[in-house]
């Protein structure tokens, strides 16, 4: 039978801690934001004295696709969703979350690649969608964070911050 480290340091970097680490997090935002209107048409990034760099006429080009603040709370909502509820509810519910939308963009790529590999090497595959797994986790954590102090400050809640 095989025995379970209790080796603090190993399970702080466990998949386990980093999803739950975003999970909470998720769960805080959604606590913290009462009222998600508000979000909307507030830029994701904070305006410094000068304002993003365009590069053409029409759009400021901002570091992330989403455009304001409310788009990115139901992205990082939706993704909590999946999470906990697994892509079947969604199959069942006939919509598609943006990971959804996202994976089955890339799908094509990935067959390409899967035919030539036929599978032979699972554990790298493992390992690099792992390594993966952990670095879109825990950029997600500190999004979601970021959106609760946002929101806090946009709403005047500054003294309630961590």
């Amino acid at each position: 039978m095989m025995q379970l480290s209790n080796d603090g340091h190993c399970k702080k970097h466990s998949l386990l801690n980093v999803m739950n680490r975003f999970m909470a997090a998720a769960n805080n935002m959604d606590e913290t934001i009462m009222v998600p209107s508000l979000l909307r048409d507030v830029p994701l990034v904070e305006q410094e004295s000068q304002p993003p760099v365009s590069h053409n006429n029409n759009e400021p080009a901002f570091p992330s696709k989403q455009r304001d603040m409310y788009e990115h709370y139901l992205l990082l909502k939706s993704i909590k969703n999946d999470m906990e509820w697994g892509l079947l509810k969604r199959e069942m519910g006939g919509s598609a979350s943006f990971l959804e939308i996202a994976v089955k963009q890339e799908e094509p790529q990935q067959q390409v690649k899967g035919d030539a590999e036929d599978g032979s090497d699972l554990e790298g595959q493992f390992h690099f969608h792992l390594r993966g797994l952990f670095a879109v986790l825990s950029k997600l954590t500190v999004q979601a964070d970021h959106l609760t102090n946002r929101y806090k400050r946009e709403i005047g809640g500054g003294s309630l911050l961590r």
